[in-house]
């Protein structure tokens, strides 16, 4: 994209209002998500800030917006929870260092090569943890230190509560369905006018208001005088923690998880426009500056994020611009309006979270992994799930990776894939033989990214012996966007995997 156009009137005009928009959708998720991780609020909007005006300029990905993800929020929670809040810093800058190299070896499209069934799992057993977490916080309450505690915990807050005697629990409870009810009532009836005004926005503003002109007494965001003050560095002792294995185990995990999370994001941004495609190892590298930066402010680690880059495409962002705007909107906010976040209800945001984490649990993307791909992806997802919630995050990502080998069993003495490009006249032609599994992610999209745009593209994959569902995702994805482009795309070949990947 050229400079005029980065700066013409009419890009500026819709980078400007997109910003806007993911500033007002990024300010309660910010805060939320931090509450879920057990930290301050002002330490989600310290990662906001950073990921919105440093890695919004620098990122890979023209139109993601980065900042904190309720899918770290778990593991930080335990981390906090286990060692004090003094450890994010020596993990997060670790962390950052780690994802810095990765790019900078050009590892990114290695990440793709996650299932998508134990990205999803893992998506969706976060979810579980936090709607069942953040559940105590509609009571005004904190939540309990396992996910399996939150749960058995449910009915006696249930049963707690009085029609008779209403005091602050009662009172807390009234505000989050208020806020559930305004949230998904605007969703729901927002007039075509107002369609960019988010319903998190429309949920915390109803819940304030009610809480301040009934003058109700529940438990409100803390947040200081100065933003400066919640930045706390690492201590001189950084170095020597990072060799407590513990540390190094936490920093590894977060950077993979983090890393993942993100690049499937970008991919799934790609997917929403036409403009520039996602530099995955550059997005790598801007990842890791911000979780060093946020790890050297003490704040919460950073992620690529769906919902707020799924607000900027929606509203019209050109460029990185309107994602770096939303930060320097969240920065004068905080700078300028402290005492305004101090009046919102914890129960408000707690409730944002809810809604949040009970939306991870996507119940129409196993279906849709039952359907095309049968039990095993289904079982993946569901086993990851249960052992996230069960156990821990990390373990539940491990286990639904050894999972997914079990797909390449029955192809043992075909392990490898082999890809052939040839190109003739004004069509492209690609041979794929062997098995496509995970293992081949990052020769496929090397090689599908390389294909010029404007070609018809014919696929061969009359020796292909089977292809697993991380691969077949990749390759229906890719068809899609170029046959949507109004490039033809062939499949040729009748086998079982082309009517896979046909399908």
């Amino acid at each position: 994209m050229s400079i005029a156009s980065v700066f013409s009137r009419a890009t500026l005009t819709r980078d400007f209002t997109a910003s806007i928009v993911v500033f007002l959708v990024a300010m309660p998720l910010c805060m939320g998500i931090a509450i879920a991780s057990g930290v301050p609020p002002e330490k989600g909007l310290i990662t906001g800030i950073i990921g919105g005006i440093v890695v919004g300029a620098m990122a890979g990905s023209p139109l993601q917006v980065s900042g904190p993800a309720a899918g770290l929020a778990v593991i930080v929670f335990e981390l906090v929870r286990d060692q004090g809040l003094s450890v994010l810093g020596p993990i997060l800058v670790l962390a950052g260092l780690i994802q810095l190299l990765a790019g900078v070896v050009r590892v990114g499209g290695w990440f793709r090569a996650v299932s998508p069934a134990v990205v999803h799992g893992m998506l969706a057993g976060i979810g579980v943890l936090i709607v069942v977490g953040q559940f105590h916080v509609l009571f005004d309450q904190k939540p309990l230190p396992s996910g399996l505690e939150n749960l058995a915990a449910i009915p006696g807050r249930l049963l707690g509560l009085s029609a008779t005697s209403i005091a602050g629990a009662e009172l807390a409870v009234g505000i989050a369905v208020l806020t559930i009810a305004a949230m998904l009532g605007w969703e729901k009836f927002r007039p075509a006018a107002l369609k960019l005004v988010p319903g998190a926005l429309i949920g915390v503003v109803a819940g304030t208001v009610a809480a301040a002109a009934f003058g109700l007494s529940v438990t409100r965001v803390e947040v200081p005088a100065s933003i400066m003050a919640a930045i706390v560095p690492p201590g001189a002792d950084m170095f020597a923690r990072w060799l407590d294995p513990a540390i190094l185990a936490s920093a590894l995990a977060i950077a993979f998880i983090a890393s993942a999370e993100t690049l499937l994001s970008a991919a799934a941004v790609d997917r929403m426009h036409d403009g520039v495609r996602t530099d995955y190892n550059k997005e790598l590298r801007a990842q890791g500056v911000g979780n060093l930066l946020c790890g050297l402010a003490g704040a919460l680690p950073m992620t690529g994020v769906i919902v707020r880059s799924s607000a900027n495409v929606q509203a019209g962002a050109v460029t990185r611009l309107s994602t770096i705007l939303h930060g320097a909107w969240i920065l004068a906010f905080v700078a300028l309006l402290p005492w305004l976040l101090r009046a919102i209800p914890m129960a408000s945001l707690g409730a944002i979270l809810v809604v949040t984490g009970w939306r991870l649990v996507n119940l129409t993307h196993v279906r849709h992994l039952l359907k095309d791909y049968g039990v095993l992806p289904a079982a993946i997802w569901a086993i990851t799930l249960i052992v996230v919630v069960a156990e821990d995050l990390l373990t539940g990502v491990l286990v639904g990776i050894a999972l997914s080998l079990v797909e390449l069993l029955p192809h043992w003495r075909r392990f490898g894939l082999k890809v052939d490009r040839r190109d003739d006249g004004d069509e492209s032609g690609i041979r794929l033989a062997g098995t496509a599994s995970f293992l081949a992610v990052p020769k496929l999209t090397t090689t599908l990214d390389a294909l010029p745009a404007g070609r018809a593209v014919r696929f061969d994959v009359s020796d292909l012996a089977a292809v697993d569902h991380t691969c077949a995702e990749i390759i229906r994805e890719w068809v899609a966007r170029r046959r949507a482009g109004g490039e033809p795309v062939h499949i040729a070949g009748a086998t079982p995997a082309a009517e896979r990947l046909a399908a």
